[in-house]
């Protein structure tokens, strides 16, 4: 059904895309019929919304891996540097919010842990929307900040950097299967908010694989079984990952390639101090606007990272 609802989604897109061109071709054929210049700016600004629609779902064209039409669950980590990078952590994760609502894509914080002082150690999210993975692919990988630390009383410049991992949801019957033998459920009281119910009851799951020795974590749910159910939602999605790391790997060794991962180069640097820019190291693509940016106007550094991996080999 999911599928068959993307498809829905871009066969109206393209049928929109054809409509709206058959009816900028009319109004240039009347202006050419009547010879009537005061249509040159309507005609103008229908042709570059038409573009503008164009570019929007070109960029669709190039999600075409296994599993780019997928949920997201995104992880995101802090880096060494405290309260820094746990604050870093919480930005990055409020962008990401923030770039789903502009999607009107669901978001579902499944599990925090809140920082020391300010800010978060760790995060789940998951983000449900047509080619929700296949855009957020990109972001997979470390971010770096710059900034007048608003933490340290003499106000110095500081380096913050945190992991966001980006997996796609796993279909259970599908994509892996986890011999219930594999894995240990151990429930405990949640800590973060959620009111005095959460508080007193054992409604958090905690899952090991055992066979692996991943364990994931889900605190957001007033129900243990809704928990356990997002938890166990997450760790399909980190079985997929390992599963497609190691095919990577494989192919890599293949072609002769190296492949970075954990917590290697940075993928894109955010400097608000002593200048403002946001730069992403793989495609150069660069903005001034750092605020829109923190805000969840990421498109552009999306779309460019989407176009720079055109013509490579899948």
């Amino acid at each position: 059904m999911r599928q068959i609802g993307g498809l829905k989604d871009t066969v109206t897109q393209w049928h929109e895309i054809a409509k709206n061109a058959a009816d900028v071709q009319d109004i240039v054929s009347i202006a050419l019929a009547e010879n009537d210049g005061s249509l040159k700016d309507e005609i103008r600004q229908e042709i570059d919304k038409l573009v503008s629609h164009f570019d929007e779902i070109e960029v669709q064209l190039m999600l075409d891996g296994a599993y780019d039409t997928r949920d997201a669950i995104l992880a995101f980590h802090a880096g060494a540097g405290g309260t820094e990078s746990q604050d870093w952590a919480q930005m990055l994760m409020r962008m990401y919010l923030r770039w789903a609502e502009r999607r009107k894509f669901q978001a579902d914080i499944l599990d925090v842990s809140p920082g020391d002082e300010a800010g978060i150690k760790s995060a789940t999210l998951e983000i449900k929307g047509n080619f929700a993975y296949g855009n957020l692919k990109s972001e997979h990988g470390v971010h770096r900040l710059v900034r007048l630390s608003p933490f340290d009383a003499d106000h110095a410049r500081h380096t913050s950097f945190a992991l966001v991992e980006v997996m796609p949801e796993a279909e259970a019957k599908t994509d892996l299967q986890i011999n219930p033998d594999d894995i240990r459920v151990d429930t405990f009281r949640s800590s973060g908010p959620g009111g005095q119910h959460m508080q007193k009851t054992s409604s958090a799951v905690r899952i090991t694989h055992i066979p692996t020795g991943l364990v994931v974590s889900c605190q957001s749910e007033r129900s243990q079984h809704q928990n356990k159910e997002s938890a166990l939602r997450v760790l399909y999605a980190r079985l997929l990952e390992v599963e497609i790391e190691k095919r990577e790997a494989e192919q890599a060794k293949i072609k002769g390639k190296r492949i970075d991962a954990g917590w290697g180069n940075q993928i894109r640097s955010y400097v608000l101090h002593p200048y403002k820019m946001v730069k992403d190291h793989r495609t150069e693509h660069e903005t001034s606007n750092t605020a829109t940016v923190l805000d969840g106007e990421i498109d552009e550094f999306i779309n460019a990272y989407l176009r720079s991996k055109v013509g490579e080999d899948k």
